[in-house]
């Protein structure tokens, strides 16, 4: 080939990279516009709310004390309704949450889709936390899986909390045959789980800033804020989005 000819390749080579670069460029360019979080302010709620999502839900325990579950169910503003709810159930080997049975009653009379969370002490006995929450939660069809609430590590190593969290999370999906739920948020997560983890339902805790969890894992529900307001609690409230439509989250409940 000639030396002209090299340099006519070389430079079609080099145009081609240039523009396949700019259009990779422009398509990310889209895909971070197209995946841009929109906050909407709603006084109704207290609180901005991320409406890029269409399923909206709370936690709570005995700290919000007497809920009017049927007017919780009712709100509506614009298209947000409450859709789910997690309750507190139990923490630890013998701690169990004052409201938890009425909660759990009401809200599924009410129609709202329920699950129930355990607080998880990594110096605790792990299968004498399973105990604990088995005692308590009758878990039915329609429910969320049982869920992982694990965000303090009580000066113990990573591995410890691997390993005790591990025999937890094993336990559950035996007992109910579906893979429990992670609550943590992601410094946690990143310090202490890891990709061991990675497939487990992770539901994130990530508030006071106006942006999705960042992180390289996929994750379920996102808690975005502390101090939500809904008719029928008293209290501010937890509130939460799942990733996905109700199909999605019909899916993910027990059959």
């Amino acid at each position: 080939m000639s030396k002209l000819r090299i340099k006519k390749s070389r430079r079609l080579v080099f145009v081609f990279l240039f523009l396949l670069c700019l259009a990779a460029g422009g398509w990310l360019w889209w895909l971070d516009k197209e995946d841009a979080i929109n906050f909407v302010r709603y006084e109704e709620f207290g609180i901005d709310m991320p409406v890029n999502y269409s399923i909206h839900g709370i936690d709570v325990s005995k700290f919000q004390k007497n809920i009017n579950w049927s007017a919780v169910e009712q709100m509506q503003v614009d298209r947000i309704h409450i859709s789910f709810a997690f309750i507190k159930a139990t923490e630890g080997i013998t701690r169990q949450d004052a409201s938890f049975k009425t909660n759990w009653q009401k809200a599924r009379k009410a129609g709202i889709v329920r699950g129930a969370y355990h607080f998880f002490y990594s110096t605790r006995d792990p299968l004498k936390q399973v105990i604990n929450f088995q005692n308590v939660v009758q878990l039915e069809s329609g429910d969320l899986p049982p869920v992982l609430d694990i965000e303090v590590h009580n000066n113990q190593p990573a591995a410890v909390i691997r390993s005790t969290a591990r025999i937890w999370l094993e336990e559950m999906e035996k007992a109910y045959g579906v893979k429990p739920i992670i609550y943590t948020n992601i410094h946690f997560y990143e310090t202490y789980l890891g990709e061991e983890f990675d497939k487990y339902p992770l539901w994130l805790a990530h508030y006071y800033q106006k942006e999705r969890p960042s992180t390289k894992r996929q994750w379920l529900f996102w808690q975005h804020s502390d101090i939500g307001r809904v008719n029928g609690i008293r209290t501010t409230v937890d509130f939460n989005v799942f990733r996905g439509d109700s199909l999605a989250l019909r899916k993910l409940c027990l059959p």
